[in-house]
């Protein structure tokens, strides 16, 4: 089943919930453990971990959120694909595809890419930044 992130009338489709699922996975295994040990999503990015990763993120909160998925997608740059985490609680779980990516793809902040060939970074930005211009919620469903 597909998801994608809507903001009043503007939607844009990611891909699947296990794919999405693995883009917050992959950010709370790399850059929040080191705050704590296991069981720390949502230690240091709470409005992405926790408010956006269950469904909404008000508009309240937008540059909040903006400025940490800069910071996030600077320091994954620090990762190689194969360091992917498909699945937080099952880190033996892979992608479907396994190793069989796009030669493109350097490191985990080029790595998620929408169903329709964005760049997953690029299109929560985008999403965020109208966000902040609205007076509404961003909504993944």
């Amino acid at each position: 089943m597909s998801v994608s992130f809507h903001i009043n009338n503007h939607s844009v489709e990611i891909g699947s919930s296990s794919f999405l699922h693995a883009f917050f996975s992959t950010i709370s295994f790399h850059l929040e453990q080191s705050n704590k040990p296991a069981n720390s999503w949502g230690s240091k990015y709470p409005e992405l971990m926790n408010e956006l990763y269950q469904g909404k993120l008000s508009a309240s909160k937008a540059t909040k959120v903006l400025n940490d998925v800069f910071e996030i997608r600077k320091k994954l740059k620090k990762y190689p694909p194969k360091d992917i985490i498909w699945d937080i609680k099952d880190l033996k779980k892979h992608p479907p595809w396994g190793n069989n990516i796009s030669a493109h793809i350097k490191d985990l902040s080029n790595y998620f890419v929408t169903s329709d060939g964005k760049d997953l970074f690029e299109v929560l930005i985008d999403c965020l930044n109208r966000l902040k211009k609205s007076n509404s919620d961003l909504i993944i469903e």
